[in-house]
């Protein structure tokens, strides 16, 4: 399970440029929490926020939309910092610590996995190189590992033997991931759209009735596309029979969303009110299929192995709020 417990690359974009202030500013330190007996000082913080911090301000332009998105991060951030407090004493009580050898083994590992997904050779430099670009130095980077792979371990000492998976847990992760995969897996939908206009009740009655006459039609046998052709306002669907091409379920209207879930390949729903923007539209839906989930039993030990992940997850937030009922911790920031 340590692999699961490895977090992603430090996420972030080339390093912000400002112009220097003309006048020589100095940093006053601050606390900003204290873990028992230890501080966590305001330059810890903004040294672990970096990468973040470049992200934010390379996604979001408005200074205010800024300020909001730091101040969050920087909370989250602070009491990820103090878990981490806790897990040091742990760690320390355990006699557990984080050689060069197995940081070296996770950027290894990180490297391999960025191979198998990009298919190019990636090595363990590139890894580094990749994590100078986004802003980040390699002290910091090895730093982060080492704090996964440390955390990871007391996972395994601490949380683990508290753990018990059972069948209907893995049946439970099951449906969860069967949904997921259903979110994620692009459908091919085909949709007569009739735009109220203008949207008034007597047009939007009459809309109703003319979407009612196509869905009868189409449950009737008449061919779809030429219903399409004949009564669809979405010119630029037209050519396609109503289709934009394979697209994520998420992405869709959710009634769009409901209707081809409950809907057999090739047939086609009941008429569908919709507010898009600022116009009002009736559509009818035929569902074209959308990949499904094997059988549990063909996936049974991969969802077991899921179901222990999540539960060693839950155990873990459980394990640290234990550790901090017993701590002094004074959040400042």
């Amino acid at each position: 399970m340590l692999r699961r417990f490895l977090l992603p690359v430090l996420v972030g974009a080339a390093a912000l440029v400002a112009a220097a202030p003309s006048a020589r500013a100095s940093i006053v330190e601050r606390v900003v929490a204290v873990v028992g007996e230890r501080p966590v000082f305001w330059t810890e913080l903004l040294r672990r926020a970096k990468p973040s911090r470049i992200q934010i301000r390379m996604q979001a332009a408005d200074p205010n939309v800024v300020s909001v998105q730091e101040q969050e991060m920087y909370k989250e951030l602070l009491e990820k910092m103090i878990d981490e407090r806790l897990e040091e004493q742990q760690a320390d009580k355990a006699h557990i610590s984080v050689s060069p050898e197995e940081i070296d083994r996770a950027i290894a590992n990180i490297a391999a996995q960025a191979q198998q997904s990009q298919g190019r050779p990636v090595t363990p430099q590139d890894v580094l190189g990749e994590v100078r670009r986004r802003g980040s130095t390699e002290q910091d980077f090895r730093e982060e590992l080492r704090w996964q792979v440390l955390e990871a371990k007391l996972v395994e000492l601490r949380v683990r033997p508290r753990v018990r998976v059972t069948e209907q847990d893995a049946r439970a992760a099951y449906q969860h991931w069967a949904q997921e995969l259903k979110q994620q897996q692009p459908v091919d939908v085909r949709i007569i759209a009739l735009r109220v206009n203008p949207p008034t009740a007597q047009v939007a009655q009459a809309k109703l009735a003319l979407a009612q006459q196509v869905v009868n039609e189409a449950r009737q046998g008449a061919d779809f596309c030429k219903l399409v052709a004949t009564y669809s306002d979405d010119v630029s669907t037209r050519p396609t029979c109503g289709s934009h091409g394979p697209q994520p379920l998420a992405s869709l209207h959710p009634p769009i969303q409901e209707a081809i879930r409950t809907l057999k390949p090739g047939t086609v729903s009941d008429p569908i009110p919709l507010q898009i923007g600022q116009d009002e539209v009736i559509v009818v839906v035929m569902p074209m299929g959308q990949s499904t989930a094997p059988p549990y039993e063909q996936v049974k030990n991969e969802m077991m192995q899921r179901a222990t992940g999540d539960a060693l997850i839950r155990g873990q937030k459980q394990w640290l709020q234990e550790l901090r009922q017993n701590v002094y911790i004074d959040v400042r920031l």
